[in-house]
């Protein structure tokens, strides 16, 4: 199911950093961004809110796949990045995998990996599924 924006994609923070998504389902996100200087912080070194930021929103989008047309939204409840390499170039890989699907809270890992496939950071989201904001409040 794909869901009708509340605000167009292209508008948003996430396109804003270059955020395209490659696979969409209830129990599997897949994405990439392309690394320029704009995700980059003053050291050459890509910002780590970026990694924390691709999580959040990959994990929010496969489980609002599941919950939008029950009149449900998510949104990120915790994100728990440990970085482990940098990356300086090439593109961000993000694959999010679910590991527990309640009625409020479902829990994501997210590997991120470099263009060699090396894991770079691992982040665990906790997604909050609440109802949706009514349309006066959006």
């Amino acid at each position: 199911m794909d869901l009708p924006p509340l605000i167009p994609f292209e508008e948003t923070f996430d396109a804003l950093y270059g955020l395209e998504v490659d696979e969409q389902t209830e129990d599997r996100v897949v994405a990439h961004v392309p690394v320029s200087n704009r995700v980059k912080q003053p050291m050459g070194l890509v910002h780590g809110g970026v990694y924390a930021s691709i999580a959040e929103a990959i994990t929010s989008m496969g489980t609002a796949r599941a919950v939008y047309a029950d009149g449900m939204s998510a949104q990120g409840l915790s994100n728990q990045t440990s970085f482990l390499r940098p990356i300086l170039e090439g593109t961000i890989h993000a694959t999010a995998t679910r590991r527990h699907r309640g009625r409020t809270t479902w829990v994501w890992e997210v590997d991120i990996t470099d263009d060699a496939g090396r894991l770079c950071a691992v982040v665990r989201m906790t997604i909050a599924v609440r109802p949706l904001p009514k349309p006066e409040t959006r």
